[in-house]
């Protein structure tokens, strides 16, 4: 890959990348790093990467580098939360923006993951399949349960207005 062709990539896959990696981390500062770690991996790697196959090596690098995050956030949550207790509080209006947001948040990672890569970034199963590791009949079923579990959470009476 040239240098033109890297910078085409930055013009052309930043924002989906920054996105993605929002919708899985909700917090732009840690969502930023990622955008910017992913394009300092491949200008390393610009060499053995072709341009065609850019789109997919940043997605997989923002994939792994979310899921780490988050790992790593869990454990620092869970470190300092030892002995803390929380109150809970009661619902309040919310606009359904928020409602579905929660809903996707108590997904499991993987759902989580395909699911905001078909429906926010519009990719296909095959690419998703890349992107992740799973085959797409994985990733279909994913998607598929993802979906059935955002059904039961939208239509819970909690939610209703």
């Amino acid at each position: 890959m040239t240098a033109s062709e890297y910078n085409q990539c930055v013009d052309l896959y930043s924002d989906g990348i920054y996105r993605f990696a929002l919708k899985m981390l909700k917090d732009t500062d840690l969502a930023m790093d990622i955008v910017q770690d992913c394009f300092e991996r491949l200008w390393v790697r610009h060499k053995e990467v072709e341009f065609d196959k850019a789109k997919s090596y940043l997605f997989t690098s923002a994939y792994h580098a979310a899921i780490d995050t988050i790992r790593k956030e869990k454990r620092k949550n869970e470190y300092a939360s030892d002995g803390v207790f929380e109150t809970s509080t009661s619902n309040s209006y919310s606009d359904a923006k928020e409602i579905v947001d929660r809903a996707v948040d108590k997904l499991p990672e993987v759902q989580k993951t395909v699911l905001l890569l078909r429906d926010y970034e519009g990719y296909s199963y095959e690419e998703i399949g890349k992107i992740t590791g799973l085959s797409e009949s994985q990733v279909k079923v994913y998607i598929y349960r993802a979906r059935v579990f955002l059904k039961e959470q939208l239509v819970s009476i909690d939610n209703l207005i």
